[in-house]
């Protein structure tokens, strides 16, 4: 049996993953050209929980539901990289808090601003109507998926 994967053949669901690939890819490559080329998308999965503020490695892991190796791991990594950094608490220096650096940060802005010029190209290039009816499309099927409470609180994972 042949099977035709051509895009226009794509389902709904295929088409949409793979568009955001391909613009996480497009941000990824723009981030690199500003200098930010180690971060990878998978950085995002701890950073989206330590830009709601400081927080432990028990509760980063609690938050990812994952365990605290894992969390550890993703963390020392990160902190390798210059991108967090561990500070005592000021309720308990016994406890480590991870906060962002200022590379941290800046990574963050430039994401934010690469995700908005990329909008905005394809709003000029697609027509800004039809950008926005894929995005209403879009987030109405993530609420019909009852995707919005896990989106809400950072607990977006890839499907298992």
């Amino acid at each position: 049996m042949v099977v035709d994967n051509t895009v226009p053949r794509l389902d709904l669901s295929l088409v949409a993953l793979f568009a955001g690939w391909a613009m996480t890819d497009e941000v990824q490559r723009r981030l690199a050209a500003d200098g930010f080329d180690g971060l990878r998308f998978n950085d995002g999965v701890v950073i989206q929980h330590v830009l709601a503020g400081p927080l432990s490695i028990t509760a980063l892991a609690e938050r990812m539901g994952v365990t605290q190796q894992a969390a550890s791991k993703a963390v020392a990594d990160l902190e390798r990289r210059g991108v967090l950094v561990r500070k005592p608490s000021p309720d308990d220096a016994r406890i480590k808090l991870l906060h962002l650096t200022e590379h941290g940060d800046a990574a963050v802005r430039a994401t934010r601003v690469h995700r908005a010029a990329l909008d905005a190209e394809l709003a000029e290039e697609f027509g800004a109507g039809r950008v926005a009816e894929a995005h209403a499309l879009l987030t109405a099927v993530l609420g019909r998926l009852n995707a919005d409470d896990p989106i809400r609180h950072r607990r977006v994972r890839p499907p298992t």
